[in-house]
């Protein structure tokens, strides 16, 4: 005699979810589906009722069955700089409240090998692309954008039409790091600038708040986003006569290599040299490190990137929009006075 227990239990269904909810079958697959048309209490009797059953959906089959795959690519300029933590952190808590998977590609390892981060992520038949930072696929991702919605997160470029742009306030941010170290009295300011719009705009608000202070830019190096870069551009700078007492790099990578160049020179921050990053990373609130950059709000732009991508999945021809997130100067041990 079979022990009725040992019975395995129906998987529940789609049906299953509708009427634990007490709305239409409709309902929840838009809810699936990501679409920003479901109100919010609606979609978490859905979730809950999804939670309470157990209930799974089969991606597999709604690859095979449907037009969406319930997958967006994250195409990442480079996974090693830590700047993208946090900024994925909110794109994922976006994405996977919606029921959505994220799938991840990294730009820099790619490109080693001579492939195309963007090309691989379309062959896994992702619904949409968010493209992270800074990348040199802008012809791939122009392509991608004419049969794909595509949503930009902390980089400016390129300019589509159709394709959402979500970053922090460059400009008011390079303004808040000058500014800074304009109040601590130091006249000598360098600033090493990073690569694409976002770095330009930075260097332009560098120069423009050192101007309004009556003073002339002492120089901008192309420092890129490398530790490396920056310690040889921070070396050339320090090195010199008439070297600056102060350095506003682009990033705290590269603000980490200026420090080392100037350890490596006998020079110590803040008493020898004041130096501020930028994104506010977890590097830069190591206590030994203890730098003070601007805050970009990454969590805040993977959250809104995240909403971008599923509104734009509901209505692919809502025109270009751009976000953009404050930003807050976070003040710690790498700045002081100018030296006398």
């Amino acid at each position: 005699m079979s022990d009725a227990s040992s019975t395995p239990r129906p998987k529940p269904t789609i049906r299953d979810v509708a009427s634990a909810a007490g709305v239409s079958k409709s309902l929840v697959s838009l809810v699936l589906q990501g679409s920003p048309n479901v109100s919010e209490s609606r979609r978490r009797d859905v979730l809950k009722a999804m939670e309470e059953l157990g209930y799974r959906p089969n991606r597999l089959a709604q690859r095979l069955s449907g037009p969406r795959s319930g997958t967006i690519g994250v195409m990442l300029n480079d996974i090693r700089n830590p700047w993208f933590v946090e900024l994925l952190e909110g794109l994922t808590a976006s994405l996977h409240a919606a029921g959505i998977s994220p799938v991840l590609a990294d730009s820099y390892t790619d490109n080693r090998v001579g492939r195309s981060s963007l090309e691989t992520l379309l062959e896994q038949r992702i619904d949409g692309v968010v493209v992270v930072g800074t990348t040199p696929e802008s012809a791939a991702i122009e392509k991608a954008a004419q049969s794909i919605p595509v949503v930009l997160a902390g980089t400016r470029e390129p300019h589509l039409p159709g394709v959402d742009i979500v970053v922090n306030d460059d400009d008011d941010g390079a303004r808040q790091a000058t500014e800074h170290l304009l109040t601590l009295g130091h006249r000598r300011i360098a600033h090493l600038q990073g690569p694409g719009e976002v770095g330009k705009i930075r260097r332009e608000s560098f120069e423009r708040t050192i101007r309004e202070a009556g003073l002339e830019p002492m120089v901008v190096v192309a420092g890129g986003m490398s530790e490396e870069s920056a310690y040889a551009a921070a070396s050339r700078l320090l090195a010199g006569t008439d070297r600056p007492t102060a350095i506003f790099a682009y990033n705290d990578i590269a603000c980490i290599g200026a420090l080392s160049a100037a350890d490596d020179l006998g020079l110590s921050a803040p008493k020898d040299l004041s130096l501020v990053g930028y994104d506010n990373t977890y590097l830069a609130k190591i206590r030994h490190l203890s730098l003070t950059s601007v805050d970009n709000g990454n969590l805040a732009v993977g959250v809104e990137a995240g909403k971008f991508i599923l509104e734009r999945l509901a209505a692919p021809g809502l025109p270009a929009r751009l976000h953009e997130v404050p930003s807050q100067l976070q003040v710690r041990g790498s700045t002081g006075n100018a030296p006398s």
